[in-house]
């Protein structure tokens, strides 16, 4: 059962983080949630439809003693 951690978990195969998801066997699983450590991951998240930085332009100013010639 694929899990989202609530809560830092160690083990000697991982190491999460609150927010990482984990699979995990269903009676760990349960066991991890009870104990309030983890949640039921929801679907995987859908990827941006829109992947570009957003802000200024990475360009050169052409004041100054650093312009083109």
């Amino acid at each position: 059962m694929l899990l989202k951690m609530t809560a830092g978990l160690s083990g000697p195969d991982f190491n999460l983080a609150p927010g990482d998801k984990h699979e995990f066997e269903d009676g760990e699983a349960g066991r991890l949630i009870e104990a309030g450590f983890a949640e039921k991951a929801d679907l995987p998240d859908a990827a941006p439809a829109d992947k570009r930085k957003k802000g200024k332009a990475n360009v050169a100013s052409t004041e100054g003693n650093a312009g083109a010639e």
